[in-house]
């Protein structure tokens, strides 16, 4: 099997635009300078990993996008849709991330693309009830359509429809996304 590409989600650390339950908690620009470091930190383990990335972008121009994180990144619009239409874009082998998960390491980005050889799904469950990657090696878009994005019911439910058509995934450490100030407290520290 070919390598999967890793397409991180992304959108430009806009104050009030991103993050914005952190908001009550560190304010516009805080909440921004946050995302902006998570963002950072997600790129450099992307790089350190040795698998191709791209970033999968919206709320920016694309030149804002490398002006932040260096020409050499590759820079996509996600297009229009919701997450799952957006996500369902995204051409087998893959691997898939948001960028506001610390915990997410060149070594474990390396390992999931390798459970991808055994596996035909891998998943990354966050502590909130969703997840902070999946990745398939042929298209899924059952997984991706009419699912109840930002809730708890988002990995129970992927699991459920991998488990109706007899696909069993690989599943990665569970992992902390930083979205609210609670999983700031207690998420782990980070660069």
């Amino acid at each position: 099997m070919a390598s999967p590409r890793l397409s991180i989600f992304a959108r430009l650390p806009v104050p009030g635009k991103v993050k914005t339950r952190l908001i009550p908690a560190l304010g516009e620009e805080g909440a921004a300078r946050l995302y902006a470091r998570l963002l950072v930190q997600t790129v450099e383990e992307a790089r350190e990993s040795g698998l191709a990335f791209e970033l999968r972008v919206t709320g920016g121009e694309i030149a804002a996008f490398h002006e932040l994180l260096g020409p050499d990144v590759s820079v996509v619009d996600q297009g229009e849709g919701d997450l799952g239409e957006r996500m369902a874009r995204v051409e087998a082998p893959a691997l898939l991330i948001g960028s506001d998960c610390p915990g997410v390491t060149a070594p474990l980005l390396r390992a999931a693309a390798d459970a991808l050889d055994d596996r035909r799904v891998v998943l990354g469950p966050a502590n909130d009830g969703g997840y902070y990657l999946i990745g398939y090696r042929e298209p899924v878009p059952f997984l991706f359509e009419d699912m109840a994005w930002s809730t708890p019911a988002v990995l129970p439910e992927t699991l459920a429809r991998l488990v109706a058509r007899g696909m069993g995934p690989a599943i990665l450490p569970e992992l902390t996304d930083i979205d609210t100030a609670e999983d700031l407290a207690q998420g782990p520290e980070f660069e």
